[in-house]
């Protein structure tokens, strides 16, 4: 049996408040010296908050979302939490006078002991402060075991505390610790039984949660989906289920389903940089670049000032505005271009370290160049200042392998991409996308030689010299690269109007045509494009098709 240090002392607690607010202070500090807690440190901002914590291992720290900082206290919480400064036997308090949906949702998942809603009142502080280090005291034994992953003394403890009728306040804390456990020790039927029974006494969230997540674990996806009808429904359960759909569903390589899922839980709760990263690389892997564009721009929005600032996000959003040029038409990747250079411009303002990233630059100089028809130049570039070598970084190999291939270097191009593929690992939920994604890329650039945006122009040539199959041909590649592109879906309606004027559609065009219109009947689209949509679809009418 593991051996448990004895637990401190309230009088030795060491407390610190980070809050740009004296009053919050004074009637936390009051409260806490009432009870006997002398050690208490005051942060009125978040840089100061992180030199205390790196000289002193707090024992509870109250922390609010208004720090006088260019860090909010969110952005700081989790940067706590990342550095090892709060750990699971670390009380927390959220402080905000903001109670938006999008926030809670956000700070909910960083799981903190107890939220207060701002202004505070002195007596109620004292009360909630009494019952906070009351459960902590309770159970700090099974905190520590669970915090040293020795899950079996964790159920073991926990289940002899069950049992002392005393402790009754506190058992919801304690059977949360058991299906916890249950659940690292991947004894998922036992944990199924454990929440089921639990569920019969208790209409905690975590309990549903657990059962939903054992279902999925033992693959009974009806059951699963029924439950998690009513828990998308319930805003304390509703996260969490998303997370625990998309997983399943990106296990059983339903990629398509994973994203959809992910989406709607990123456009509620947005700050979650994890769940953007997921939607971002599920966006590229599902061809969604206007998603990937999205995700891109969000994860470096929300992590401004935070621990998982860097760079390499503003670079990520040049990449996937390149990305997205590429399927757009003339006017629209010129835009995209300009906020391009524009961003790039912000780069080399924000970060000294903007020199030391001059190989990445040089390939974005050569995509934007080769969007511009400057292919030559961007060829130019690629030869003399790229290296034909894997980057530390995945991204920056990616856009390596994108660039080679944009400017003709195929063979660099597909060397690069085998020696990724041969090297890259994946374990984990964002492996196994992108595992899935370099083998999609490597299928596609070895058959798919142009981007979008040049396949299109290639098509537009056939078209005008009425060679409508090479046209349909070279828009379907096109199709198959950026499958929610309008402008592409138009083109291709268009071509095949053209087609079945001379003979009947084929099976895959027929096919082809509903899904252009299926996809365009849920965009949004311009005037023009509505009237050629309008158009088409009566042409096909009139000609009798589209019949499935």
């Amino acid at each position: 049996m593991i051996e448990i240090p004895a637990q401190k002392p309230y009088a030795l607690f060491k407390v610190l408040i980070i809050d740009g607010q004296a009053l919050v202070h004074t009637v936390i500090r009051s409260a806490l010296l009432d009870m006997g807690i002398k050690h208490v440190q005051s942060a009125y901002d978040a840089y100061h908050a992180l030199n205390l914590c790196e000289e002193t291992q707090f024992d509870m720290v109250l922390i609010a979302f208004d720090v006088k900082s260019d860090k909010d206290g969110f952005n700081l919480l989790e940067e706590l939490k990342f550095k090892d400064y709060i750990t699971k036997t670390t009380s927390v308090v959220f402080l905000s006078a903001d109670t938006s949906k999008g926030l809670v949702n956000c700070v909910v998942e960083l799981e903190p002991t107890d939220f207060w809603v701002k202004p505070l009142d002195q007596s109620k502080v004292r009360k909630r402060l009494q019952q906070i280090l009351l459960i902590e005291k309770k159970l700090y034994a099974l905190k520590y075991c669970f915090d040293q992953k020795e899950y079996p003394t964790v159920i073991y403890y926990a289940e002899r505390q069950l049992k002392d009728a005393s402790l009754s306040h506190y058992h919801p804390h304690i059977n949360r610790l058991i299906g916890r456990s249950l659940f690292n020790l991947a004894e998922y039927q036992d944990a199924y039984d454990f929440y089921l029974q639990l569920s019969a006494e208790y209409t905690y969230a975590w309990v549903q949660i657990g059962l939903a997540a054992s279902l999925l674990k033992l693959d009974r996806i009806k059951e699963a989906n029924k439950l998690a009808d009513v828990l998308l429904a319930r805003e304390d359960t509703r996260f969490a289920t998303y997370d625990l759909l998309a997983d399943y569903h990106i296990g059983k390589e339903e990629f398509q389903i994973g994203y959809d899922i992910i989406k709607q839980a990123t456009e509620l709760a947005p700050r979650s940089i994890e769940r953007n990263k997921k939607s971002w690389n599920l966006a590229r892997l599902n061809h969604d670049r206007t998603g990937q564009y999205i995700a891109t721009k969000n994860m470096a929005k929300y992590a401004k000032n935070s621990i998982h600032d860097s760079p390499s996000l503003t670079i990520n959003i040049i990449r996937a505005s390149i990305d997205l040029a590429t399927s757009k038409s003339e006017a629209e990747a010129t835009k995209l271009l300009e906020l391009a250079a524009k961003t790039i411009d912000k780069l080399h303002a924000e970060y000294s370290t903007a020199s030391e990233l001059t190989e990445q630059l040089h390939v974005i100089q050569a995509r934007i160049l080769n969007l511009k028809n400057q292919k030559k130049a961007a060829e130019a570039i690629m030869q003399k200042h790229v290296k034909v070598k894997i980057e530390p970084a995945f991204e920056d190999t990616l856009d390596k392998i994108k660039a080679f291939h944009e400017v003709g270097l195929w063979e660099k191009s597909m060397d690069l991409l085998d020696t990724l593929k041969t090297d890259f690992t994946h374990d984990s939920f964002t492996g196994k996308v992108l595992a899935e994604y370099l083998e999609q890329e490597s299928k596609e650039r070895r058959h798919i030689h142009y981007t979008p945006k040049e396949l299109g122009e290639m098509a537009s040539i056939h078209y005008k010299n009425k060679r409508f199959k090479p046209a349909y041909n070279l828009l379907y590649q096109a199709s198959q690269l950026s499958p929610y592109s309008r402008n592409i879906s138009l083109s291709l309606l268009k071509v095949l109007v053209k087609l079945a004027e001379n003979n009947p559609l084929e099976y895959e065009e027929n096919e082809q045509a509903i899904a252009c219109l299926t996809m365009l009947e849920t965009e949004k689209l311009t005037d023009t494009q509505q009237k050629n949509l309008t158009e088409y679809t009566k042409s096909f009418e009139q000609l009798g098709l589209l019949q499935e």
